[in-house]
């Protein structure tokens, strides 16, 4: 579990400090309640699957713009060139 990937993702705004990687580094400077242990564990999995989605996002929007890129006729190494993305 990454208390400080959950955080980030499911608290934001809240301010806190992490010593470390356990719960008991954990300090809560938010007016908000501080999460328990339990409630950050069993929010892991579906920060683990947002992360992973949003991954995938990505991926499949590189595809989509090489596709649309090959359908105009032009190449990865084209555009590259074109922006300044190739040395």
């Amino acid at each position: 579990m990454d208390i400080a990937t959950i955080l980030t993702k499911r608290y934001a705004g809240t301010v806190w400090t992490l010593n470390g990687d356990d719960y008991a580094g954990l300090t809560w400077l938010s007016d908000i309640p501080k999460p328990t242990e339990a409630a950050l564990v069993k929010a892991w999995p579906g920060v683990q699957s947002d992360i992973a989605a949003e991954a995938q996002s990505r991926l499949d929007a590189k595809d989509s713009t090489i596709d649309k890129l090959k359908a105009l006729g032009l190449t990865v190494e084209e555009v590259k060139i074109a922006f300044g993305l190739s040395k």
